[in-house]
């Protein structure tokens, strides 16, 4: 069974393309093994991940700083964990 996203689905799955392999690393299996079946608040803590400059985002990726966001920053732990689960 396939879950069909809707357009506000679409929209952010598109700006999760960074063109930065190091993010893309992160961002692209999350985004097409596991956004579309997380709860709200999950999708809610990814679209506000996206607001941040790509510079941003590698550094909380790297541990070197930390979202202002609990949720942004559970999202990134978890990202780095499935990620990491992988290897």
């Amino acid at each position: 069974m396939s879950i069909s996203p809707t357009d506000a689905q679409r929209r952010i799955i598109y700006q999760a393309r960074r063109g930065l392999k190091e993010l893309d690393y992160y961002l692209d299996p999350y985004v097409k093994e596991h956004y579309l079946t997380a709860d709200s608040d999950e999708q809610a803590a990814f679209e506000a991940l996206l607001t941040y400059e790509d510079p941003d985002l590698l550094l909380f990726f790297l541990g070197q700083q930390t979202p202002k966001e609990e949720g942004v920053a559970a999202l990134i732990a978890k990202m780095k964990a499935l990620r990491f689960a992988t290897l």
